[in-house]
């Protein structure tokens, strides 16, 4: 909720802190109200049905419109558009550009504007872009679409993984996260349905099977991105669908899952700065670098891999049905498992282990059938560690501006790096494509090492803070012992966030 909204009414009770024993001064939001016949299963139902399910069908729109372009690719768009194999790779590169420059922009705005309003916009104008690449007539107008195409779809997957976290603990974050973002897989299975069905109407209106891809699946994101102004939620304060006093019982539980700023914070530069301060932000962006060129990569290049095998177009399309529902099962179950143990970083480790397995056999494999094979384990270590590090993320950075800076400059990070993959899988390196495969186990490598560093400093952080070594002085009386001096308890979360000595960082 933000402060400067004047209807909120908080009051102060007494409290004692849990961690480290310490009376202090709580802020307990609306403590007017009476939230204990609330049933708390029911309730989050209920948010659940709201939130997850029209969010999985927003990024599973996103995932498609800018990757459907290896769909159309194996319907003659390089042969129509009169480019080469260097120009389409480029046209992908340019995408991951754009994207990237806007994430961090968008998810400030997002805050300060209401999602609802943000999201409709962008998928409105990204819609709009994804249709007029179905009238392009060279590689100029193909290049100048696909980086609109990219500014305009930055704002989406960095949003929704912050807004999402403002709604859920820490504890129940993934599951939720994994299921929207298990829509890359879906739209991988429905993308190559959708294509092989729509190439029906190639020569319709005079135009090919390529660009009636493009046109429809833009319309359809024109269409769901103007719903969405009636049905994105915003934040639990200004939620419609809730009571005041279910709304009160969603932001108390933030509160008590060490989510400080759940009731509210206004912008200052100072917390957004600390984001860029945070030496957990920049390996934030090394672990989702790791994950984000093999997943692009991956979803780009799929059905050109399989029609490689011997496969053609239409079945080469639906050959990767199989391999996005077997991965969606997997980043779900990973998700469940990850959110009721804790055990984030060895989830990421162990997955991307039996990723870089996959790309090994990948590497080595001159049979299509073993190769078909080596794409399934594979999967393992792509799609369910990206929504196992955003979260990871999400769990570890309280502060609503800081949270939303970091996640947008990690994924920014990790869309970057969605560039290099969109020039690794070469037209010459046909069948096989080593290099290729190469490539994305040396970034598979890189995201071990850096969920393994990850791991191992938040450890040693937490044991600190176990030991008191980061203990900030409470009243002014005492001096600085070098951790900082505040009134109160309420002050120091406040001030620090996640850098409070009774924080404990998720491992």
């Amino acid at each position: 909720m933000d402060l400067d909204n004047k209807n909120s009414c908080k009051h102060s009770v007494k409290a004692v802190e849990e961690k480290g024993g310490v009376e202090s001064e709580q802020i307990l939001y609306n403590a007017h109200i009476n939230t204990t016949e609330l049933d708390e299963r029911k309730l989050m139902r209920k948010v659940d049905l709201w939130l997850v399910p029209w969010f999985s069908l927003l990024y599973l729109l996103s995932f498609l419109d800018r990757t459907s372009i290896g769909n159309a690719k194996l319907y003659n768009l390089e042969r129509d558009l009169k480019i080469s194999d260097i120009q389409y790779l480029i046209s992908l590169t340019v995408f991951f550009i754009s994207y990237a420059l806007f994430e961090v922009p968008s998810n400030i705005f997002l805050k300060r504007l209401r999602p609802s309003v943000w999201f409709a916009i962008l998928m409105t104008l990204w819609g709009l872009f994804m249709t007029l690449q179905g009238v392009a007539h060279n590689y100029g107008d193909l290049v100048a679409l696909r980086w609109m195409l990219g500014s305009f779809e930055a704002g989406l997957y960095p949003g929704m993984a912050y807004h999402l976290s403002c709604w859920y603990k820490r504890s129940e974050l993934g599951i939720r996260t994994a299921v929207f973002t298990s829509a890359t897989t879906l739209s991988g299975a429905f993308g190559g349905l959708l294509a092989a069905a729509i190439s029906n109407m190639d020569g319709l209106g005079g135009k090919p099977a390529w660009a009636w891809i493009f046109i429809i699946e833009g319309l359809v994101t024109i269409l769901v991105g103007i719903a969405s102004y009636w049905m994105v939620q915003d934040f639990p304060d200004s939620a419609t669908f809730l009571t005041k006093e279910e709304k009160t019982f969603v932001i108390r539980r933030l509160q008590g899952d060490d989510q400080y700023s759940a009731a509210g914070e206004k912008l200052q530069m100072k917390n957004v700065w600390s984001s860029f301060r945070d030496w957990k932000t920049w390996i934030s962006m090394i672990q989702l670098m790791g994950c984000d060129m093999p997943l692009y990569a991956f979803s780009l290049f799929t059905p050109s891999i399989i029609n490689q095998l011997g496969f053609r177009a239409t079945p080469a399309n639906l050959l990767t049905v199989p391999i996005y529902a077997f991965a969606a099962v997997v980043t779900c179950c990973v998700a469940l498992y990850a959110d009721r143990h804790g055990r984030r970083g060895w989830c990421n480790i162990i997955m991307l282990s039996l990723g870089g397995i996959g790309y090994i056999i990948l590497i080595v494999s001159r049979n299509a059938a073993l190769s078909y094979f080596a794409v399934f384990v594979a999967t393992c270590g792509i799609f369910p560690v990206v929504p196992n590090t955003v979260t990871w993320i999400a769990n570890n950075f309280e502060g609503s501006y800081k949270r939303g800076v970091t996640l947008a400059l990690a994924i920014s990070m990790g869309n970057v790096n969605g560039a290099v993959s969109s020039n690794v899988y070469r037209a010459r390196d046909t069948p096989w494509y080593s290099l290729g495969h190469g490539l994305v186990l040396m970034y598979i490598c890189i995201g071990i090492t850096a969920n393994s560093a990850m791991l191992y400093l938040l450890k040693k952080e937490n044991a600190k803070r176990d030991r008191g070594e980061r203990k900030e002085v409470i009243g002014f009386e005492l001096e600085d012992n070098g951790n900082g001096r505040y009134a109160t308890v309420e002050d120091a979360k406040r001030e620090k966030g996640d850098n409070w000595s009774g924080y404990r960082y998720i491992l």
